[in-house]
């Protein structure tokens, strides 16, 4: 049958996930077929979006389609290119904290990550006063807004970031320069089984990769430690990050105190132990800094434990012992120092009053805390992400 390669990919994912090393549980391995299942989507979302010659901007990390320790605070699109032709993205400054360009080469696998070939933010690009602007990707030129792309070239990556969950998306479009009177040819039965088995392909190495991934940032590190802040590999040119991997009983608390930054953007997160984020929808398992509470003395301190410490900043685990933390900022101006970097402490979960400076103010009611809550699942609605 034409969907022969995918079903073949399907059962070998089937068993990649199954036989993960970290897989101790049940929970574990029905939170595995669950990843499975969004990597299944967005291997088929990719590949039908995948036309250099009629690209589109896709989004195939989503909160139903998680991949690579996905940050809650980001919008992720995606668009196909190639460096033998020209293209152009035109569209609309959104009130989102970052926006940010990426030009990739290659793909992630499960020995290496893509090359970084140009990486920006918006400050880099002129931008109208109605916030609308034009940029141009191709040969080499000193046209305005004009960046080269480098041989290789296979991806366009642009991110929205929100520090603020209620801030407005913006808009986004691309085209490939002389198109316009050209259409895509009718795809045949070959083009299609084409497909099915590139969208095996992706699965396979998708899933492959991201389970590598944490071996080469993360788990080499001492648990319940975080790094201090560094350039992230393969990232933006503008992002730090500092990473970490946790594990903790059910009566132990971690608290992470870290000083509020100047960067624009700084984001807390946690992730599973399949390298995707917990769910930030229901659960507050991510804090930026607009969203957490500041201490008076300028620092951001944060509580992870699986019992309610009864905080403003409390860090859900939502059942997950063991897992990923993340720090990034974003937009920086400036080279990151340790003293911009977290330090942590696990304490007894009944200790975690004693050892907040400023517990009496960073109490919460559960109706308040409810109420923070609601507020993501509306801020998330109304990103419309699926």
């Amino acid at each position: 049958m034409l969907t022969d390669s995918f079903v073949e990919a399907i059962a070998s994912a089937e068993k990649i996930i199954e036989d993960a090393p970290h897989v101790r549980s049940e929970l574990d391995l029905v939170e595995g077929y669950d990843y499975l299942a969004g990597s299944i989507r967005a291997s088929l979302q990719m590949a039908w979006a995948y036309d250099p010659l009629f690209p589109i901007f896709a989004s195939s990390t989503g909160p139903y389609t998680k991949m690579g320790l996905d940050n809650p605070d980001t919008l992720y699109f995606h668009a196909n290119i190639s460096d033998e032709h020209e293209y152009v993205v035109s569209g609309k400054r959104g009130t989102t904290t970052d926006l940010s360009f990426q030009i990739l080469k290659g793909d992630y696998s499960p020995v290496d990550v893509p090359d970084s070939l140009t990486a920006f933010d918006d400050r880099s690009i002129h931008i109208e006063p109605d916030g609308s602007f034009e940029v141009h990707f191709g040969r080499p030129s000193e046209e305005r807004n004009h960046f080269t792309l480098g041989e290789g070239s296979s991806m366009l990556v642009v991110r929205e970031v929100y520090s603020d969950w209620s801030a407005s998306r913006g808009t986004l479009t691309i085209s490939r320069v002389g198109s316009n009177e050209e259409v895509p040819t009718v795809r045949t039965k070959e083009a299609v089984a084409k497909r099915y088995s590139t969208a095996g392909k992706m699965l396979l190495g998708r899933l492959r990769t991201f389970l590598q991934f944490p071996q080469w940032f993360y788990l080499n590190l001492e648990v319940n430690t975080m790094t201090e802040p560094r350039l992230t590999p393969g990232g933006l040119s503008t992002q730090y990050s500092s990473a970490g991997h946790y594990d903790l009983r059910d009566d132990q608390a971690m608290i992470i105190t870290v000083p509020k930054s100047d960067a624009p953007y700084q984001g807390f997160q946690l992730g599973s132990m399949w390298y995707i984020s917990l769910d930030y929808i229901h659960h507050q398992t991510s804090l930026t800094a607009d969203q957490a509470q500041l201490d008076p003395d300028g620092f951001i301190r944060l509580v992870i434990s699986e019992r309610n410490p009864q905080v403003a900043n409390w860090i859900e685990t939502t059942g997950h012992p063991r897992g990923y933390a993340q720090f990034r900022w974003q937009r920086v101006s400036r080279e990151m120092t340790p003293a911009d970097g977290p330090s942590v402490e696990v304490v007894d979960i009944d200790q975690v009053a004693s050892t907040l400076p400023y517990y009496d103010t960073n109490k919460i009611s559960p109706q308040d805390f409810a109420a923070r809550i609601e507020a993501r699942r509306t801020a998330v609605e109304t990103r419309m992400l699926g």
